[in-house]
């Protein structure tokens, strides 16, 4: 999502909570699932358990989800929370932090938790306070958490990055004793003495596991020589990457740019290269993520018209903007294929657009599960690239009143479907359809949805 200052102003009201807070598992038990009147879905969903935001994230945004065995790791605007989820149908919070700094994109490795903070803070820790980006003195970044004891969540370290951190990918080191972390950042501006235009490159930092302490950026390779796609009337100009998606088995990534997609080779990790962009003038605006297929042979990029905050999913925008476009992956060159989109037109102030997603592991299949904020989620088939089809979904009625809300990410993992749902709630869904039950077979150890594993087709 971008930059939504007004989101970023609701977090630092609760700056004023800001600190490590632990809290019982207890704190969430027996809290039941809200009803269902008014939802409109398909026989194959079942909403299992709703989890409403309490304590210091109460008020916040919730944003991505990072897995490690059975718990979810939640971002929030206003910090983080644990989720034990071993009984998918019950979820427990074990445990938050309070560490306002929009957006808090979350992912965890080996005991550590990264988080991305996207707002000028005063300092870098969690009792930081807003401060113009306009000082040189002010920071933004990313933070690290040792996250071994989740009841007890410790603060080990922070890095700064010189625009920030909207979002954030894990690439592993293969000698396994280091991990990098891609920094997205963009939106530069020439009165920012740390992010000055063009932003034409990625920071790339390099955490020893042994050591987080002594994570440093490494490398800011430029991606854009040329300064990236230029804009248009209804497209941003590139300044920088809103997020990339790893997929380490081939050694590759998907790059979403604000104007510009990429395919990039991560070999050498401090080294990427750019193998082939398109651009999309016509119907994208804003190129926002990217998600692969499960042997690589295709990826899917989103285009998340409006921001996040406006009313796409109608007649008058049309099928094809604000939609998530597939490209087959040819000789290390993207080939587009067709747009998808949902055909369930929102109402006139519902916030929806293509968002985060995941693929759901079924062989000889390519099935995703992809967030649509307030067009909740839809479960969709992209096997034939050229014809997309949809096969399950959940949609909620309008907020009342209408305000922003909706699916943030929504992803599969280990049998169950996970979503934040912006303002209120982090949920668990299950599908059950014979072209989705063989992905209950397949079990992870661990799930960054931007650093994506293999699955065989």
């Amino acid at each position: 999502m971008r930059r939504p200052r007004t989101l970023v102003r609701l977090s630092l009201s609760l700056a004023l909570l800001a600190g490590l807070t632990g809290l019982s598992g207890a704190a969430a038990a027996e809290v039941p699932a809200p009803p269902e009147t008014g939802a409109a879905k398909s026989d194959n969903i079942t909403h299992l358990a709703s989890v409403p935001m309490t304590g210091p994230l109460a008020g916040g945004v919730n944003t991505d989800i990072a897995f490690a065995g059975r718990r979810a790791y939640v971002g929030n605007y206003s910090g983080f929370a644990i989720y034990d989820i071993a009984n998918p149908a019950a979820p427990q919070l074990i445990s938050q932090v309070s560490c306002p700094g929009s957006q808090n994109d979350i992912s965890v490795y080996d005991g550590l938790l990264f988080l991305s903070t996207d707002s000028s803070r005063n300092n870098s820790s969690c009792q930081s306070v807003a401060q113009s980006p306009t000082l040189k003195e002010s920071w933004e970044g990313i933070k690290i958490f040792d996250v071994k004891d989740p009841r007890n969540p410790r603060y080990v370290a922070a890095v700064e990055t010189r625009c920030g951190s909207h979002t954030h990918t894990l690439v592993p080191d293969k000698s396994r004793r280091s991990v990098y972390v891609y920094n997205s950042s963009y939106f530069p501006n020439a009165t920012y003495p740390d992010c000055q235009p063009p932003n034409d490159r990625v920071d790339i930092v390099k955490v020893p596991l042994r050591h987080p302490e002594q994570a440093a950026v490494v490398a800011s390779p430029v991606l854009f020589p040329d300064g990236g796609f230029p804009g248009s009337e209804t497209g941003y100009a590139t300044s920088g990457c809103h997020d990339i998606t790893a997929f380490p088995a081939k050694n590759i990534a998907a790059a979403a740019c604000m104007g510009d997609g990429l395919l990039l080779d991560i070999s050498r990790p401090e080294q990427p290269k750019v193998l082939d962009r398109v651009q999309d003038a016509e119907n994208f605006s804003f190129w926002h993520g990217a998600t692969f297929n499960g042997d690589g042979s295709k990826v899917v990029f989103m285009d998340e018209l409006g921001g996040g905050g406006g009313a796409e999913c109608n007649p008058e925008v049309g099928p094809n903007k604000g939609a998530t476009a597939i490209f087959d992956v040819k000789h290390r060159k993207l080939q587009f294929r067709s747009y998808y989109k949902i055909d369930r037109h929102q109402a006139e102030k519902e916030n929806c657009v293509s968002h985060n997603g995941s693929l759901i592991p079924v062989k000889g299949r390519d099935i995703m599960v992809q967030a649509w904020y307030q067009g909740g989620f839809s479960v969709w088939d992209f096997t034939d690239s050229a014809h997309p089809k949809e096969i399950g979904y959940f949609d909620r009625p309008p907020r009342d009143p209408a305000s922003f809300g909706g699916y943030w990410s929504v992803y599969y993992y280990n049998g169950a479907i996970y979503g934040t749902e912006s303002v209120t709630a982090f949920d668990v869904f299950k599908i059950k359809d014979r072209r989705t039950d063989p992905a209950e077979r397949v079990k992870l150890k661990e799930l960054n949805v931007q650093t994506q594993p293999a699955f065989r087709r």
